[in-house]
């Protein structure tokens, strides 16, 4: 039972935390939802062979490569629903940052990955290639060609909102 009691303290004081990260990756509430339950779900299973000074930049790495799975899958495929998915009422990013927030959904997945890494979870470059699965030059570029999108699509995004 001592397993179950430390996961759901982990659970208790990460799962928020999780799902905003997950958020700043997909730029959608009920998906960064998921994504963090998933995680969640993954290192639950791993838990007795998770050494608890490293389960946060576990429970990311696993995050991360959720986003990025999800991603390569239906990469150029639109999800059909039956009814539109619930919207939510109260969007808790501040107004002045919205731009950025669209901006930033318009960047390539794995540039995005490595820019929430880097800037938003303010981790080192090496810290993020282990999550991401990939070397540290990979993160360099991704990071580079990232900001430059995301400078590009802010630049649209914010004279479009202008307009």
């Amino acid at each position: 039972m001592r397993r179950d009691d430390e996961f759901s303290q982990f659970f208790t004081g990460r799962f928020e935390q999780a799902r905003r990260s997950a958020y700043a990756l997909c730029g959608n509430w009920s998906e960064a939802e998921e994504i963090a339950q998933h995680a969640f779900v993954k290192v639950y299973a791993k838990w007795p062979r998770v050494r608890r000074d490293s389960a946060d930049a576990y429970l990311q790495t696993v995050m991360t490569r959720i986003f990025l799975d999800a991603r390569r899958r239906v990469r150029g495929r639109e999800r059909s629903v039956a009814e539109p998915p619930d919207v939510v009422s109260h969007d808790p990013v501040a107004p002045e940052r919205h731009g950025l927030v669209l901006a930033l959904q318009q960047v390539p997945p794995r540039q995005r990955a490595a820019l929430v890494l880097r800037f938003v979870l303010d981790l080192s470059v090496e810290q993020a290639a282990r999550a991401m699965g990939c070397s540290t030059g990979t993160v360099k570029s991704q990071t580079a060609r990232g900001l430059d999108a995301l400078r590009a699509a802010y630049l649209t995004t914010d004279t479009a909102e202008r307009a």
